[in-house]
């Protein structure tokens, strides 16, 4: 995401809704992440796991972080994932724009 002009402005943001892992930003668009690893896939891809109610977890945190910034509502806000596997002792990475 470095490559297409987006910055790091947070990480491990915690509220009493819920916690998101990473907040990029690029001008007034904000990227919420969800990070998940996974070091088998006996129980699935990561991004399996990033279910309704987490969703909603994280688009209720990212409201309490706009708000506490006081950065306008109508800013373009992203919720992504990214997902982390481990293969034959190979690291890989998904990156999902959008993923819900």
């Amino acid at each position: 995401m470095k490559k297409k002009g987006y910055n790091i402005v947070d990480h491990n943001f915690r509220c009493k809704l819920g916690e998101i892992d990473l907040i990029l930003r690029k001008d007034m668009a904000f990227r919420f992440v969800e990070v998940k690893f996974r070091r088998t896939l006996d129980y699935g891809l990561p991004q399996e796991s990033v279910v309704k109610n987490k969703q909603r977890r994280i688009r209720n945190s990212a409201i309490i972080w706009l708000q506490r910034r006081y950065l306008p509502m109508d800013s373009e806000i992203h919720f992504d994932v990214l997902a982390i596997s481990e293969e034959f002792g190979k690291i890989k990475y998904n990156y999902i724009e959008d993923a819900f």
